[in-house]
């Protein structure tokens, strides 16, 4: 018989006599016919360039940092315990398990999406990958505590993004000038009819004193 504590970023897991499942506890005595070891829920980034294809085939590549790490709650914690914790985080096991889940659903979302669509709505994009990527690493009770996924990538020979950033940025640059444009028009329409006003206030004056003459 032994008393154990965890760290304060660990939790103990404990099995066999006693105990039908398992038991997740940050310290307590482990009694004769039962075993227990300790994992860490510390958080790890996990960096990725994710390739996909568009719905017209075009490819394109998506970098991604993850910081992922076990959900402090009972439930998501037993889950990983049981399919998660006895691997190393940073071993190839775990890396390639997260790595599986954020090129699959980064694919399939990006095969429904035409190049375009995938470009005005980058943030959208975004958004969406985070929250399958999510969904689905709930099943192994982990969180993404933190996501920074970076400006979508050409493949080289498949300058599309650029293509159309430059498009984005021509067609501003034509807007700015006819903003310009329309501004001096209205500054200078503005102007005339200020001095025409002038003009017929000075000639009611004038004639004004005339007549009072």
């Amino acid at each position: 018989m032994r008393y154990m504590i965890a760290k304060p970023s660990e939790y103990l897991i404990v099995t066999g006599s006693g105990i039908s499942d398992i038991k997740l506890v940050k310290k307590g005595w482990i009694w004769p016919m039962q075993s227990a070891r300790s994992f860490d829920i510390s958080p790890m980034n996990y960096s990725f360039d994710v390739q996909a294809m568009s719905i017209e085939k075009l490819p394109f590549t998506l970098p991604a940092v993850f910081t992922i790490g076990p959900r402090d709650d009972p439930e998501s914690l037993k889950r990983y315990a049981k399919l998660i914790a006895s691997h190393d985080m940073s071993g190839h096991h775990v890396t390639d398990l997260i790595k599986g889940v954020v090129e699959g659903e980064t694919r399939v979302l990006a095969a429904g999406m035409s190049m375009e669509e995938v470009f005005k709505g980058t943030k959208t994009f975004k958004q969406e990958v985070f929250d399958k990527v999510q969904l689905e690493l709930d099943q192994f009770g982990l969180h993404i505590y933190n996501a920074n996924i970076k400006q979508l990538v050409d493949i080289k020979g498949y300058e599309y993004f650029s293509y159309l950033s430059q498009k984005t940025q021509q067609e501003a640059a034509n807007q700015a000038k006819i903003d310009v444009s329309e501004a001096k028009y209205k500054g200078d329409t503005g102007a005339k009819e200020r001095e025409g006003l002038t003009l017929q206030n000075k000639a009611k004056v004038e004639a004004e004193t005339l007549n009072s003459n």
